[in-house]
């Protein structure tokens, strides 16, 4: 049996529900939160760390390494 278009476009809805349920209710596990990573990646979705966003503030908020840094570790 062929799964049709339209029953592939409902799981992929069904999945996408889920998993943003679970981040946004701030109860997905780190193995959920890397499926919904992997699920916007694999659809091609990306972001890009615009001012005042979260993932701008998350960036700031990471260490910043040089080339130097890495020279020492050697």
């Amino acid at each position: 049996m062929t799964a049709t278009t339209d029953i592939l476009a409902t799981l992929h809805n069904a999945v996408a529900e889920d998993l943003l349920g679970k981040v946004l209710g701030g109860e997905a596990t780190a193995q959920e939160l890397n499926a919904a990573i992997k699920f916007l990646k694999d659809n091609g979705i990306e972001a890009l760390p615009v001012e005042n966003s979260p993932l701008a503030e998350l960036a700031s908020s990471l260490p910043s390494f040089t080339d130097e840094d890495s020279d020492s570790l050697h």
